[in-house]
């Protein structure tokens, strides 16, 4: 009886222990954004671009903080998932460049594919450091989807900003969350599928194609048909999946119930 006791009362000291350190790494990177933003608008962007960037890294970050939980029984925040708060920050200055004229610029979109690339390659980390570290949890799985999710719907929109595709590319950011939402109707959705490598390499390939649609040295129409290729692959893919729950949901049905 003392030892179970003295479980559920260590679970609140873990949590805040949890919280203390993912708010000090938070503030860091919170910091170090704050100072690239100010640098990025003194040289080519507008007053509000700061702003627009720090509000969108808030925004990320509360929303994270409420499903810190999720990452119990580890007390530290760890390295894995202050690489995905990395990616989150550059993710936000990619999305304050939305509304700014000089994104528009050559100079302005090479920089948007660096800042995009960046976020992009730091993307192949964060699963092997938690991994290694032993510190992998919900909580970071989730942190590391919603912030791929976060990136492709960012630069659907700053392609059709752009004029490098047509409004058709933001089907490849809507389509996660049209997916959740239709779990909520039909229930069978939201089972859990098996481990696929295909839907990793889809979402790379999403990203790179909307990241290359951005790229200065690219013609609008070559762009155009880069993005829409992107976009059949990503709904191949989420069809492929649907398809298997489908099937699934037959099959159980199916079962003679005891």
């Amino acid at each position: 009886m003392p030892t179970d006791l003295t479980a559920t009362l260590s679970i609140p000291t873990d949590l805040a222990a949890l919280r203390r350190d993912a708010a000090r790494i938070g503030a860091a990177i919170g910091v170090l954004l704050a100072v690239a933003a100010l640098t990025v608008a003194q040289a080519w962007l507008g007053d509000w671009y700061v702003a627009k960037a720090l509000a969108v890294f808030g925004l990320g970050c509360r929303l994270a903080w409420g499903a810190l939980p999720a990452h119990r029984p580890h007390a530290r925040f760890g390295v894995a998932n202050a690489v995905t708060l990395l990616r989150l920050a550059l993710i936000a200055l990619l999305a304050a460049a939305l509304g700014e004229a000089a994104a528009h610029t050559p100079a302005g979109a090479a920089a948007l594919v660096g800042l995009a690339t960046v976020a992009a390659l730091l993307d192949a980390l964060d699963g092997p450091l938690a991994r290694r570290s032993g510190a992998a949890s919900p909580f970071g799985a989730r942190f590391d989807m919603e912030t791929d999710a976060l990136l492709i719907g960012v630069l659907c929109l700053l392609a059709l900003q752009a004029d490098r595709a047509g409004a058709w590319v933001l089907a490849a950011g809507l389509a996660r969350y049209a997916f959740v939402v239709a779990a909520w109707r039909w229930r069978w959705l939201a089972a859990p599928l098996p481990p696929r490598t295909r839907r990793k390499a889809v979402c790379v390939l999403q990203i790179a194609t909307l990241i290359l649609c951005l790229a200065p040295w690219i013609d609008a129409a070559t762009a155009h048909w880069i993005a829409g290729a992107g976009l059949v692959a990503l709904l191949g893919s989420f069809a492929a999946d649907i398809r298997w729950l489908a099937r699934r949901h037959r099959q159980r049905n199916l079962e003679p119930h005891p």
